[in-house]
């Protein structure tokens, strides 16, 4: 006879104390620190059920668990050669400075790549063009002049721009490299393919294969939801740039992570077993593989800067006893070697009806990424009563100063300082849906400088 409760990874019985439990914690954590000594993976994972304990009921409860990926001291050493193509948008509407600072930025690219990193360069208006195929960046003085001869044209043709830059990027992609297109764009698209989950679809595609877009908007007219979703189905990062002036620095910003990148495509996988069902990944791309597995798109791991994904799991009724309600497996790249490695980390929870053990069970830091997590809902709601009706500027101020002082209570400087630059930005003013939309995705990527926490 098959065990009815396949979940329960300990023997107990009612009032197993809260020691017992932080004793099989620590010991599932021990076994990842002696593999971690041994083979010094890049990343470490943890999970963190929102309490040490659920109540034995008649019905469902609800558990938040949070998965930390963690990159390990050793991966600031290095850094993969990088194969980057530049996706510039040339319509008409980057006529004069816009398009003279965008090559200005680019030159700052080429000024942090190496002779082992691999360029290329693809500019779009009514068509795409390969202005330099991807090549080694030995002579930069030649690739600059290639740069500083693009020319405005006419309409905006997103998808042909990014479908040529994939075909450069994989002409070069070795185990090793890691890959990335740079998206600057300041329009609608206008010419070809214009429908929006095509669009999606493709980059969603490029991450399948190892390749990541981030994406920058420029100027006042983007669509900041298809911006947005390109770099969120992929896995990257997403920039609002206001003015021509910012356009260096922000892809100087985005260079320097990808240099402090120590482990690419990033994939956490979640098995949950017999009676337990996942409800939602906060912030997270995510699909359902099968009846009890699920994989959420992560971003590249950056050395000092941990990634977390929150879960909201549905714990059906079990007997008292310490159980297993998730493992979650972690894949990736490693920087080095390039060797696809994968890590595990199980979470128990107690079933318990002692109603002193569950009030005082409930884990902080699960609690703190929580409201953090529906901050940024509350945020969201915000962006969409912008969008139909009108919205006092101070009134969307005010959400904003709540978010960063929330993140500030928790010790996320880094984060409240992406918050309060985008209130600054908004009070010079930059558009409220772009700024925003910027804002609720980083707090949604999950990425936190460890030096602030």
């Amino acid at each position: 006879m098959s065990d009815p409760e396949p979940t329960r990874i300990l023997p107990s019985s009612v009032g197993v104390s809260g020691s017992t439990v932080e004793s099989t914690r620590s010991s599932l954590r021990t076994v990842g620190a002696t593999a971690a000594s041994i083979l010094a993976p890049a990343l470490t994972l943890e999970g963190d059920a929102g309490n040490k304990y659920a109540p034995v009921s008649t019905r469902p409860e609800h558990m938040p668990v949070l998965f930390t990926i963690r990159p390990s001291a050793y991966g600031a050493a290095v850094r993969m050669p990088l194969n980057v193509c530049i996706c510039l948008d040339r319509s008409g509407s980057m006529e004069g400075q816009p398009l003279e600072y965008a090559k200005t930025a680019c030159d700052h690219v080429v000024d942090l790549l190496e002779p082992s990193d691999t360029l290329a360069i693809v500019t779009f208006s009514e068509q795409a063009d390969i202005v330099m195929p991807a090549r080694r960046v030995v002579n930069k003085e030649v690739i600059k002049d290639y740069v500083h001869r693009i020319m405005v044209g006419n309409t905006t043709n997103i998808y042909d721009g990014l479908t040529a830059s994939a075909q450069q990027i994989n002409s070069a992609k070795t185990s090793s490299t890691l890959n990335r297109i740079l998206l600057l764009t300041d329009g609608e698209p206008t010419a070809g393919t214009k429908d929006f989950s095509t669009i999606i679809r493709f980059v969603s595609e490029q991450k399948d294969r190892g390749t990541t877009v981030t994406a920058l908007g420029f100027g006042p007219d983007y669509n900041e939801e298809l911006v947005a979703g390109i770099a969120r189905r992929s896995g990257g990062n997403y920039y609002y740039i206001a003015r021509p002036e910012l356009l260096p620095e922000m892809f100087r910003r985005e260079l320097n992570g990808m240099l402090r990148t120590v482990a690419r495509n990033v994939a956490l996988t979640v098995n949950v077993p017999k009676n337990v069902n996942v409800i939602e990944v906060y912030g997270k791309e995510h699909r359902q593989v099968n009846t009890r597995t699920f994989e959420a798109v992560m971003p590249d791991a950056e050395s000092g800067a941990d990634i977390t994904s929150l879960w909201d799991i549905e714990l059906s009724p079990h007997r008292s006893g310490i159980y297993r309600i998730a493992r979650a497996s972690l894949s990736y790249d490693e920087s080095v070697s390039g060797r696809r490695t994968t890590v595990s980390f199980d979470v128990p929870v107690e079933f318990t009806s002692d109603i002193s053990l569950i009030a005082n069970g409930a884990n902080r830091k699960v609690a703190d990424e929580l409201e953090i997590s529906r901050a940024a809902r509350d945020l969201d709601r915000t962006l969409m009563n912008t969008r139909t009706q009108s919205m006092d500027t101070q009134t969307v101020l005010d959400d904003m100063y709540k978010t960063q002082t929330l993140l500030l209570q928790q010790g996320k400087t880094m984060a409240a300082e992406q918050i309060h630059e985008a209130m600054t930005g908004i009070r010079k003013g930059d558009s409220l849906e772009k700024t925003l939309t910027g804002t609720i995705y980083q707090l949604e990527l999950g990425r936190n400088s460890r030096s602030h926490e």
